[in-house]
């Protein structure tokens, strides 16, 4: 059955026409964004939800949305999607960080000139018929210092742009590299140096808890006095109400803001200004712009639904679709391996360690990884996923390590998850034949050939003689079809293990008689 898409925002008609093209169905139903209970009511229809801003992803139109695999933005911003609720849920988030960076930077850039030269005040001003040619003094942009707060992919285009204007750009941002900022002819600095040497500073940072009022009114007071102020970021990043008085002191000299705190904006501290230029969050608002996030979602889902692939989500590893379906087998295994090793385990989990030997090692390990988690943890907790369980594991304090090691042993590609609890460690190792089936290989050291089933008995024993014989009698006896029976020792008379695929569930009562074997230390039902 061909997935199914909805798309509840205005997206341009050639994203329609990629879905169709890709063979996927497209519901086209670009108002729906704004009627959230009609959006609820039909969500479960869907595997694709394609927005914009206009549509809100909360947890209740999550909890209707039992068919959807992927959300994607048409955007960068995803502050109107509940990324916890849709991670739990098991959904793909994906925005479009660099559809629109361009646009946004140009945007950024064309507010310094309008405020550097005052052009939105001299226009009104012309048009009302003054000609106050010598009211309006505005400062030249060259050999001036831009201050860029956030130097990602859209502050670096706009570095490059005033470095272009022959301007000083200094940059505060944590995660920009000494080489990087080399490259892209910035000096990085930290915020307090940035606040007091820069002309203008230009935000272009996402809005997180530690950037919230990064601008406040400490911040402001130790600005360069008569600092022009640039936001076309996100609102909240810049405390409106200090920067109104910062402007009114003259500490600030203009400011330009195309984001608010709250929007939309129908009024503002900052409104009435005569300082101030304000924009409708125009940052995005340009026909290429439209084009190119609209066709990049469009392009990012289909890949998705279709292939597998993953690119761009906010919650989850990216997934090349020449990755795809090389782990897809992979992906199978650790988390088969995961939920072997969970059914086993009783106490609670302190680490989960996961090497990856050989081949495997050079694919996508954190999707992997996610995989097992998420097999380990089920039997505990049923709703988990592939995309909520490392969120899970750690706010459950587990600790996940993983090694990677290129040099193969008896396979070409292994995996081995390794689970340490207070009371005891346990490992399994597993690999995928050129079937592409996953085998597991190795319990506790311990070899083993054995594929994994829906129904199987795993019984550790000490190797002595005559206890296969009487296994094997009670299953017979109980009427349970063994389908395969794989065996494995460290040494003779040592400890051995029984894993047995046997057809329908195994009855409790055969279980305990199975326990009074005088060989037998456990037997545990694994269902797969």
């Amino acid at each position: 059955m061909a997935p199914r898409v909805l798309i509840s925002d205005a997206l341009s008609p050639a994203a329609v026409q990629i879905f169709k093209d890709r063979g996927i169905e497209v519901d086209f139903q670009p108002a729906l964004g704004k009627d959230k209970d009609k959006l609820a009511e039909i969500i479960g229809n869907y595997d694709g939800l394609a927005i914009r801003s206009a549509t809100k992803v909360t947890p209740k139109i999550l909890e209707n949305a039992t068919r959807l695999k992927v959300v994607g933005r048409a955007g960068i911003g995803v502050d109107n999607v509940d990324i916890p609720a849709a991670t739990a849920k098991g959904v793909i988030v994906m925005n479009t960080p660099f559809g629109n960076s361009i646009t946004t930077a140009e945007h950024a850039i064309a507010m310094m000139f309008a405020l550097a030269r005052e052009i939105p005040a001299a226009d009104a001003s012309t048009q009302a018929g003054k000609w106050e040619k010598n009211r309006f003094m505005g400062v030249e942009l060259t050999a001036k210092t831009l201050g860029v707060i956030g130097c990602g992919n859209i502050g670096s285009i706009v570095a490059d742009r005033a470095v272009g204007l022959k301007m000083k750009v200094i940059a505060f941002d944590p995660f920009l590299s000494p080489e990087r900022a080399l490259d892209i002819g910035v000096e990085k600095v930290e915020l307090d140096d940035l606040l007091a040497r820069a002309d203008i500073i230009t935000l272009h940072t996402p809005l997180t808890d530690k950037t919230r009022n990064v601008l406040s009114a400490e911040a402001l007071a130790k600005t360069k006095k008569g600092v022009r102020i640039i936001n076309c970021a996100r609102g909240g990043l810049v405390d409106e109400a200090a920067l109104a008085a910062a402007l009114d002191s003259g500490q600030v000299a203009g400011a330009a803001f195309d984001v608010f705190s709250a929007e939309p904006a129908t009024e503002n501290v900052l409104f009435g200004h005569p300082n101030v230029i304000c924009t409708p969050h125009l940052g995005a608002s340009t026909t290429e712009a439209q084009e190119n996030v609209a066709l990049q979602v469009a392009e990012q889902m289909s890949d998705y639904l279709l292939r597998g692939a993953i690119s761009n989500a906010v919650n989850f590893p990216s997934i090349t679709a020449e990755e795809a379906p090389k782990l897809k087998p992979f992906i199978e295994l650790a988390e088969k391996l995961g939920s072997f090793a969970g059914q086993l385990t009783d106490t609670d989990i302190k680490t989960v360690r996961i090497t990856y030997d050989g081949a495997v090692a050079g694919l996508k390990i954190k999707a992997l990884t996610s995989a097992a988690v998420a097999g380990l943890l089920r039997p505990a907790l049923q709703d988990v996923n592939v995309v909520s369980a490392p969120s899970i594991a750690k706010e459950r304090g587990i600790v996940v390590e993983e090694t990677t090691r290129e040099i193969a042993g008896d396979y070409e590609s292994l995996v081995t998850l390794t689970v340490v609890t207070e009371k005891m460690e346990r490992s399994i190792s597993g690999t995928v034949f050129a079937d592409g089936r996953p085998r597991i290989v190795d319990i506790k050291g311990i070899k083993v050939d054995a594929e994994f089933a829906p129904s199987m008995l795993y019984v550790t024993n000490e190797d002595r003689p005559g206890f296969v014989g009487r296994f094997a009698s009670l299953l017979g006896d109980a009427g349970i079809n063994i389908a395969t029976f794989a065996l494995g020792r460290d040494r003779q008379g040592g400890d051995a293990i029984a894993l047995v695929e046997v057809d329908g569930k195994v009855p409790a009562e055969l279980l305990d008689k199975v326990q009074q074997i005088p060989s037998v230390k456990q037997a545990k039902p694994l269902v797969f």
